[in-house]
């Protein structure tokens, strides 16, 4: 993350209404840099719906081929997202990286492995310690909060020189309807998501099915339309949508 703010970075950043059964929570862990934040939990409720868009190249990471394997399942209860380390070209270190990952949070949350969710970025070929989660999960999990959309934006972070935000509301069938996002990702976003993060979340009751037609058709049209320097990442790869829909609190 470089110090050097964007000129083109916002003035402010919106307002992120809180969505019910979706929180958040940021630790240091210590995977690069001293002192950073650079660990994002996210906890959804039981029966959250879940899609996902993924890079389109050859070689993947460990933690997008973790979250292909798992997409089909439906159902997500955690997302963790690591910067620092992108767990990318690293073979089998990558992968037990990912098992233990999934299983130091599986414990602390009580839940299935297939239910939690996988995204690493940062530098490439270099192993995943995964094992220093264990000693910020359990914090991570009990620090919960559904308001720290602005915290977990910078959690992921690490070229970009400021966070991404935003958020909408619908009226659909006279309920309202919140969509919140983050993202991250300030280059090298060729071939399809090649590095970028970005993790939508919305409280409208959408089936899986209906939920991923409409996340690969508007990727299509938005992130995969786009490049901002014309560099690529052959080894990159990275859990893109992330959306949630459950009937909580209705």
């Amino acid at each position: 993350m470089s110090t050097t703010v964007s000129p083109l970075a916002p003035k402010s950043y919106p307002d992120m209404p809180e969505i019910q059964g979706v929180q958040f929570a940021t630790a240091a862990a210590g995977l690069k840099y001293a002192g950073r934040t650079d660990v994002l939990l996210a906890t959804l409720a039981a029966g959250t719906n879940v899609a996902g868009v993924f890079t389109k190249s050859k070689c993947t990471s460990a933690p997008v081929d973790w979250c292909k394997d798992r997409l089909d399942g439906g159902n997500a209860r955690a997302l963790l997202v690591n910067s620092g380390n992108a767990n990318a070209f690293t073979g089998k270190k990558g992968k037990a990286a990912v098992e233990l990952s999934a299983d130091i949070v599986s414990r602390s949350l009580d839940c299935p492995t297939g239910e939690i969710f996988l995204a690493s970025t940062g530098v490439i070929g270099e192993p995943l310690p995964a094992e220093k989660f264990a000693h910020v999960v359990d914090d991570l999990t009990f620090g919960q909060d559904g308001q720290a959309w602005l915290e977990a934006a910078k959690a992921i972070m690490t070229t970009d020189t400021y966070p991404k935000l935003a958020t909408s509301s619908i009226d659909l069938d006279g309920e309202t309807v919140t969509i919140n996002g983050i993202a991250k990702g300030a280059g090298m976003i060729a071939p399809d998501m090649a590095t970028m993060l970005s993790f939508i979340f919305t409280d409208a009751a959408i089936s899986n099915n209906v939920l991923q037609d409409i996340l690969s058709v508007e990727t299509g049209s938005s992130f995969n339309a786009i490049t901002v320097d014309s560099d690529t990442s052959t080894t990159y790869g990275t859990f893109t949508g992330f959306v949630r829909s459950t009937n909580v609190g209705r």
